[in-house]
């Protein structure tokens, strides 16, 4: 990089600054030190000090500014390092979220897709149901205009389409329940 020659004006004297640093740059630094060095000669005038001590107190001024932004910028540092493990934490958090989000909606979709596999049992039960007791009224009218022996093989018959058809509704209370438990489950 190429060396920069700047005039300057410190403290009523000029100086020929050279460095590496921008022009501009090199004019803020000479003209901070410039102003610091005024402010410590307004407050130190009644004390009688030279322009050596000036210099010097301006310099220590200076560098108490300095160690404090230091410090500042090392306390920032600490802060950001805490943030960017915040900020991991929080990713982490939300990416959780989202596949706890994702995994209830997977099983929120089986059991939708559960619930109407027995919706369509229970109407097929129910359906069954409506022709057994279709059918046992067809066999009680037969039952009535028929002879007092074919009553008898028709009560029977009667009888045994009734314990089927209480083992289907027993079953059909069952699939009820487990319809009821998965809704509340859902």
């Amino acid at each position: 990089m190429e060396n920069n020659k700047v005039k300057v004006k410190i403290y009523g004297q000029e100086y020929v600054i050279a460095g590496e640093m921008p022009r501009e740059d090199i004019i803020k630094v000479a003209a901070y030190v410039d102003t610091k060095m005024m402010e410590i000669t307004d407050v130190a005038k009644a004390t009688g000090a030279t322009a050596s001590n000036i210099a010097v107190l301006s310099a220590v001024n200076i560098t108490s500014e300095f160690f404090k932004m230091m410090e500042e910028m090392d306390e920032l540092k600490r802060m950001n390092i805490q943030l960017e493990k915040d900020a991991q934490h929080y990713v982490q958090l939300w990416d959780e979220s989202k596949k706890n989000y994702m995994d209830y909606k997977e099983e929120t979709q089986a059991i939708v897709v559960q619930k109407d596999e027995l919706t369509a049992q229970l109407r097929q039960k129910d359906a069954e149901i409506q022709n057994l007791k279709d059918a046992a009224e067809v066999a009680k009218l037969q039952a009535q205009n028929s002879m007092e022996g074919v009553v008898k093989e028709i009560e029977d018959k009667c009888r045994e389409l009734e314990n089927s058809f209480f083992d289907l509704q027993m079953e059909n209370l069952q699939l009820k329940k487990e319809l009821e438990k998965f809704k509340n489950n859902g």
